[in-house]
């Protein structure tokens, strides 16, 4: 029922910063919402992730204090601000919905297409 779709991904130098979005629909936006990423030959990781009312907020170590999730339930859309970028950050981004709030996959019900972000040196 919950359809996301991701946007904002694209190529940008290291240091530099980029904006997803995940807009939601076709259901009430109550969930939690978490941001993975993945590359080639590696498992899903973790990123953020955000309760549904937006007062917990969780960050895998590799993005604490770079990374910022948030989200605007009035337009049923999250975010994942991206600063100080990284090579190492190259991957495709998904967003995804959970009964609760997790920094694990398999927790969550709904996934997005993914949006690749590509961070060049």
């Amino acid at each position: 029922q919950v359809q996301l779709v991701e946007s904002g991904g694209g190529l940008v130098q290291a240091g530099g910063s980029l904006r997803l979005s995940c807009a939601a629909s076709g259901r009430s936006f109550t969930y939690g919402m978490g941001w993975f990423r993945q590359v080639p030959g590696k498992e899903r990781e973790f990123v953020a992730a955000i309760s549904w009312g937006g007062g917990t907020t969780r960050y895998a170590d590799s993005v604490k204090g770079r990374f910022t999730i948030s989200r605007d339930n009035a337009k049923n859309t999250v975010y994942l601000q991206m600063n100080s970028l990284k090579p190492e950050d190259t991957a495709v981004y998904y967003c995804a919905a959970t009964g609760k709030v997790s920094d694990d996959a398999y927790s969550y019900a709904y996934w997005g297409q993914g949006t690749q972000v590509t961070v060049s040196s």
